[in-house]
């Protein structure tokens, strides 16, 4: 039996079982639905796309998967050069792994053992933002904010390393001034916070966290696992502010297949480059650095550069914008759009239940959570695909 996420396996409703898929399009036995969602924001070129197709079965056809302990291969190796060309700056030092979640352990994990390397043990605390979503995993489940997703950590008391601080410059400066010299690092996603809630917020914020990071020596991750590939409308949140660890995940394979990398820059990776074998980096996934992942990722990075996605996205967010202008209804709190992404914010999550059978019945798979209503298409849908989300959305209000 298959234990679904996110549900009470009791009550939860029968899923929609999907026979086919195609651009933004999913196939079931009752017919054909545009996915709104991008499959939690990963498939960015669609379904069934012949480039990244090809590119999987190339290399299924010399081998489908080595370990990274002892071996290598040229996939991995092409990826971790792509991302070094591609990231900013000194974004350099590629860990890979197999999802997200397990991505940002990683960086975690750096950021910790980069001060224990250096003999500052009493570096063990970690700055994040309320309503933070970093994964499900013990420690990015303490690095987040969410007790609607993570409430099983009450059993544990309080978190003793992890301080919460609002998107609020004043907050930052405070908690900086308070406990840097106990900070190992501030996490955050840029911008966008996806599962907290699809929460938008100036660069600014974290234009000034780079400077107090800098003024304190404290290291700066972006969880960029949902915010990269052109999510907020930047390429990367870290073309605008370099963070020292980048997390990508997501969208890296154009959602094909599960990877992540961790990318530090060269100030981190030389914290770990010794002579000392207790200063190495003590983590290794099974998949990490998987052929077939790394081909679909470097089939993926091709397609986002050669297909002109920041125009795309742009124009998405254009369309976005011209669809939901005026839009309001009093039992919505707000409408909040960036880049790829729209977001309804009801007063009252009641307000939203049924919506995924409305939403169904019109052709579209939406996944509303708590008070959000949301839509991140994938780049590659076409102008009526989109008004047709859309217009779904606010044909919910008007009922």
């Amino acid at each position: 039996m298959i234990w679904y996420p996110y549900e009470q396996m009791k009550t939860m409703r029968e899923p929609y079982e999907i026979v086919g898929a195609e651009g933004v399009w999913l196939d079931t036995k009752e017919g054909r639905m545009i996915d709104s969602i991008s499959s939690w924001w990963s498939v960015i070129h669609g379904y069934r796309h012949p480039v990244l197709t090809e590119a999987i079965v190339k290399q299924a056809r010399q081998f489908s998967h080595v370990m990274l302990g002892g071996l290598t291969h040229e996939p991995v190796k092409r990826l971790a050069d792509k991302l070094a060309e591609w990231l900013p700056g000194d974004l350099d030092y590629c860990f890979f792994s197999d999802s997200g979640s397990v991505g940002v352990e990683v960086a975690l994990k750096m950021a910790l053992q980069y001060y224990i390397n250096r003999g500052e043990l009493q570096r063990t605390g970690i700055l994040s933002l309320t309503h933070a979503y970093h994964g499900d995993t013990f420690k990015t489940m303490e690095a987040g904010d969410d007790e609607d997703y993570h409430f099983i950590l009450e059993a544990c008391g309080e978190k003793k390393d992890v301080i919460h601080i609002p998107t609020e410059i004043p907050a930052l400066e405070e908690a900086f001034a308070r406990f840097h010299t106990k900070l190992n690092c501030l996490i955050v996603e840029p911008l966008l916070q996806g599962a907290g809630g699809m929460r938008m917020y100036d660069v600014s914020f974290l234009k000034r966290a780079r400077q107090l990071c800098d003024q304190y020596d404290v290291l700066l991750i972006f969880d960029e696992v949902a915010t990269g590939f052109g999510r907020t409308g930047n390429r990367f949140v870290a073309d605008l502010v370099q963070p020292d660890i980048l997390v990508l995940g997501k969208a890296l394979t154009g959602g094909y297949i599960g990877h992540a990398v961790t990318v530090a820059n060269r100030k981190v990776y030389e914290g770990f480059y010794s002579d000392n074998p207790d200063h190495a980096l003590m983590h290794g996934p099974t998949f990490m650095g998987n052929a077939l992942a790394c081909s679909a990722a470097l089939a993926s990075i091709e397609l986002f550069e050669t297909e002109r996605y920041m125009d795309k996205i742009a124009g998405i967010e254009e369309i976005t914008r011209q669809e939901m202008a005026g839009f309001s209804d009093p039992r919505i709190r707000e409408v909040r759009m960036m880049g790829g992404c729209v977001c309804v914010e009801v007063k009252d999550a009641k307000t939203l239940e049924g919506y995924q059978q409305f939403a169904r019945a019109r052709g579209v798979f939406s996944r509303p959570f708590l008070k959000y209503l949301y839509a991140m298409v994938p780049y590659v849908i076409r102008e009526e695909e989109l008004v047709c989300v859309l217009d779904c959305m606010k044909a919910w209000f008007r009922r």
